[in-house]
This record gives C-alpha cells, structure tokens and sequence, in this order.
C-alpha cells in the first residue's frame, strides 16, 4: 500500500485523502499517510483497537477497546489510538442488513476539522474501488489469464482494464450496470446460438425428409 502511494506521489496525482479498509489500517500506514505524505486518511478499524479519551489519557496508559465505549451515531469523538502520536477522529456507523440484523462499522479520521457526515461520505467514495476490483474479475476476466510469460501476462492484465474502461463507457450510455450489460450480451448470444441451431436442425430434417 505504502509503495502505491509512494507511486501516487510520484506521478504527481492529486489527492486530500486515503481511504481503506480494516486490512490496511496498522499504525504504521496511518503514520506514513499522516507524517509522511502529509495527507489524511480516512481508515475502517476493528473494535478491538485500543484508543484514550485524552491526552492525559494516552501519557498515563489508559487505554480501552473501542468496541467498548459508550459513542453515540451521527457523532464524533476525538481520541487518541495507541501507537500515534497525534489524535484522530472516531465515529460509529450502524448498518441494517437485509436478514435485519445490524452491524457496526468504527471509521477513524486523522483531519479532526471534519464532522460526521463529511468522513463517512469521504470514506463511501472507495466503494467505487470495490466496485472495479469486482467487475474487472468478473467481467473483464482479470483473473482468468492464461499467459505464462511476463510480456504476454502484462498484455492481458492491459487488455482487462481496457475492457473495463470500455464496458463503463456502455454502462454510462445505457444507464446499465456492468452485470446487467454482460447478462443482456449473453441472452443474445444465446438467442443467436438457438436460432442457429435449428437452422441446422431444420436443414438436416430435410435432407433425410
């Protein structure tokens, strides 16, 4: 993670924020991001992390689990994570599942100028990466390479994202999902395939007829 980012920086894109989930959450790349690359990050964090309520909190060592704390939604807290030097935001989001079971997501901030709502909404935009990683396996067949040699595997991990950004151009003209898109070319191939097959059918019947 931490040598994209360098890569980021490097190509000289511009960007504010680094958003990721719980796996690239270690204190080591909220450092990096924060001291480093002078960003900020919005990161998911799992409730067993440990984080004091204060400064004075941090110096004596009293610490706590997150899961453990009284917060409440659509609200900050300012806390200090152990292992950094500098605070971060916490905030608590409630998810309603489809079996009607709820879950719970910990988003931790290092831009404490932000509120509730602009942190989640900061760290909604990676699901548009998620999004991608699904569809270029799926549909774009990232994963699916035949190759065996470094050119012709470069060529085909070249070729799945071409096609990814060909497929979004679709998507965006006919207001259809990548899925939808795929679903729809393969009902007409089959239709095409039907309509061939009794073709052959129909052929063979009457030269036996």
């Amino acid at each position: 993670m931490r040598a994209m980012l360098k890569a980021c920086v490097k190509n000289k894109l511009k960007f504010r924020y680094v958003n990721s989930d719980i796996w690239f959450s270690s204190k080591e790349n909220m450092v990096f991001v924060k001291k480093t690359l002078e960003k900020d990050f919005t990161f998911a964090i799992k409730g067993n992390r440990l984080v004091a309520l204060s400064k004075e909190d941090k110096l004596q060592g009293k610490f706590q689990a997150i899961n453990s704390l009284d917060l409440q939604e659509v609200t900050t807290c300012e806390v200090f994570l152990k292992g950094l030097d500098f605070p971060v935001l916490l905030v608590k989001q409630v998810f309603k599942n489809k079996d009607g079971s709820s879950g719970i997501l910990y988003l931790v901030s290092s831009d404490i100028m932000l509120d509730y709502t602009q942190i989640t909404t900061i760290y909604k935009k990676r699901w548009k990466v998620e999004e991608y990683h699904k569809s270029i396996k799926s549909n774009a067949c990232l994963a699916k390479s035949p190759t065996k040699t470094v050119k012709t595997q470069s060529n085909h991990f070249f070729m799945s994202i071409y096609s990814y950004f060909r497929l979004e151009l679709l998507s965006i003209k006919s207001k259809c999902n990548h899925f939808d898109l795929r679903a729809k070319l393969y009902v007409k191939a089959l239709k095409v395939c039907f309509n061939e097959l009794q073709k052959i059918k129909a052929e063979n019947q009457a030269a036996f007829a």
